[in-house]
């Protein structure tokens, strides 16, 4: 004898028994007996929001956290690239080594991409000139050639004077200068006016035929040397590219004359002291 008022019925579809003791599904909250209150038993179509598995790395077989509506895929992947410590992962971190410049992006390729422009390397999302906002060689808005920003670098690098800190005041240093040609200029400027306030008598080992000093002398024998050694100029003038080439390539060899030039006097004037 059935008592319809006691107890409820399995809302199964193939069972619809009455169970006075009913229990109650905490994924899709139906009334289910004892026989069919599994996810599996009754089909729940809500079981998945209780599938609380942690996804394990496959490398370092370490528990990766994933945080509700993270794809674990996407979780597992971000920490092999980044925080994986496998042999497997460190080798490959070290492979990809190539580094975005935009700011803000972290990705790394295989192989270097370097904008034509600026020179700068970029990954292939940020290779175009408007894709990283290009703004020329060292942000002076044009481009130069492979040859002449190499030249830059070298020049900045390892020829120009550096300054003492011994001599100037911990305020500038590390100033920022704005283009390589202004810090050029500026050195140029320095070194003439150093020439031109010392005394007559200490410029007499540097007086040559001519009027002109050795600086001068040899800064004119290397500008010689090359025109001779260049080829004879073609009959098509020189492209706007190529003549500020030039004009920084003269600059760079005047610069470095200089600087030497400026240590030899400071050699000179060490040992005479």
């Amino acid at each position: 004898m059935e008592l319809p008022g006691l107890g409820e019925s399995c809302q199964a579809t193939s069972c619809k028994q009455l169970d006075f003791l009913p229990m109650k599904c905490d994924a899709c909250g139906k009334i289910f007996c004892r026989d069919h209150i599994h996810y599996s038993t009754h089909e729940c179509p809500e079981s998945y929001k209780k599938d609380n598995q942690v996804p394990v790395c496959p490398l370092c077989n370490s528990p990766i956290a994933v945080k509700k509506g993270e794809l674990p895929d996407v979780i597992v992947g971000r920490h092999i690239d980044n925080d994986c410590q496998s042999d497997l992962a460190k080798k490959r971190r070290k492979i990809y080594t190539n580094r975005c410049s935009f700011k803000g992006c972290k990705h790394k390729e295989l192989i270097p991409v370097n904008c034509d422009k600026c020179h700068q390397n970029f990954c292939l999302k940020h290779r175009h000139e408007l894709d990283h906002q290009c703004k020329g060689f060292e942000d002076t808005g044009r481009g130069v050639s492979r040859a002449a920003a190499a030249a830059v670098n070298r020049a900045s690098t390892s020829n120009l004077p550096k300054p003492s800190s011994s001599n100037k005041p911990k305020s500038n240093q590390g100033k920022p200068q704005n283009t390589m040609l202004a810090y050029i200029g500026k050195d140029l400027a320095r070194d003439r006016r150093e020439r031109e306030s010392q005394p007559t008598g200490n410029n007499t080992n540097n007086s040559v035929q001519g009027g002109m000093t050795e600086d001068e002398a040899l800064a004119h024998a290397i500008q010689m040397s090359m025109q001779e050694s260049q080829p004879p100029a073609p009959q098509k003038p020189l492209t706007r590219e190529e003549e500020e080439d030039l004009l920084l390539a003269q600059a760079i060899a005047a610069s470095q004359q200089e600087a030497q030039a400026a240590q030899r006097r400071q050699q000179a004037l060490t040992s005479a002291a």
